[in-house]
């Protein structure tokens, strides 16, 4: 699609961005919040990492998005057993007696990747160079996967056991942390009565992988005003304990703190989130929005935080 200029392809991926969450909501009810923290860490060209209990349906929300957005889509089960090559690809005979490279389920546009702490963590960094590099190396080659290139991973919160949490180096891959809960009753009362009967919803794609590299682009080039640069920058410098700009909850209860990519991130985060809402440039509502999901998983506790059973939320809640 060509705009005259970046304020009409803006006002475009506005009204995408509303037509996406309408298509959506016919199959999801009640994530709204979480439905569009996925489409802003898509549009950023983040990746998102999903927690919830069982049964939340973080696997119809990802091959729900998946359909609209009309791109390539794989699923992988993460087990104790996955290897590698299982999910990048493997070299075989083939009849003419030459190594062919089989690709794997790697090779698509959106990724979900279920229970990845379930798996080990040879094949958990697999995964995770994708993800940073947007590219993989196997049998010696080097591979570009195809564009836009988007990792949705889920954790289930509540076993722990046999299972292979993601170091915190890794978890800074992923733009947002995104907590799922339990519906609210009415939106259960919705999900039960639909999902018992024989309706069935086809989903129209909404949006091209095309546009949502050109949307991504256009993100890149929204102006951000300073006071919202240094604040940005700032709350994630709060975070760290010891450090001349530390908070005092900072210090107080906090182990280790946010690094340059969660700074990176809230503007980043911010800029799309104000593209969504209708606004041509981020303010300091932008960053506070996003901020959540992007330091959950960048900050950690201190034993005084876990004595005093302080969460993860009111430490962030004190730094906004």
């Amino acid at each position: 699609m060509e705009y005259k200029n970046d304020v009409e392809a803006l006002d475009a991926l506005r009204a995408k961005f509303e037509e996406l969450k309408k298509e959506i909501t016919k199959v999801i009810y009640g994530q709204d919040e979480v439905v569009t923290q996925v489409l802003i860490s898509l549009f950023s060209r983040g990746h998102v990492l999903l927690i919830g209990v069982p049964g939340l349906a973080k696997t119809l929300l990802v091959t729900t998005i998946a359909k609209t957005l009309g791109l390539k889509y794989n699923r992988i089960q993460f087990t104790p057993d996955l290897m590698p090559s299982d999910i990048i690809g493997t070299e075989i005979l083939d009849k003419e007696r030459q190594f062919k490279f089989i690709k794997g389920p790697l090779f698509s546009n959106i990724i979900l990747a279920d229970e990845i702490n379930r798996t080990p963590p040879k094949t958990q960094s697999a995964l995770l160079e994708a993800m940073q590099e947007r590219s993989v190396t196997a049998a010696g080659q080097h591979f570009d996967l195809d564009r836009p290139f988007f990792v949705l991973a889920t954790q289930n919160p509540i076993e722990q056991e046999g299972t292979y949490p993601l170091p915190e180096a890794q978890l800074d891959r992923f733009m947002f942390s995104v907590w799922l809960d339990y519906p609210k009753l009415a939106d259960e009362l919705t999900i039960v009565k639909n999902t018992t009967t024989t309706q069935n919803i086809e989903l129209k794609p909404i949006i091209s992988g095309k546009e949502i590299i050109e949307f991504q682009n256009l993100i890149l080039k929204i102006p951000v005003n300073d006071n919202v640069l240094k604040y940005a920058v700032n709350l994630a410098a709060k975070t760290r304990p010891g450090k001349e700009n530390a908070a005092e909850v900072a210090n107080q209860y906090l182990k280790w703190g946010a690094g340059p990519r969660a700074s990176q991130y809230l503007v980043l985060g911010a800029k799309t989130h104000a593209a969504l809402h209708g606004k041509y440039s981020p303010d300091i509502e932008d960053v506070q929005a996003i901020a959540p999901s992007i330091l959950r998983h960048r900050i950690i506790k201190n034993y005084k935080a876990e004595a005093e059973n302080k969460t993860i939320e009111e430490i962030i809640d004190k730094l906004l």
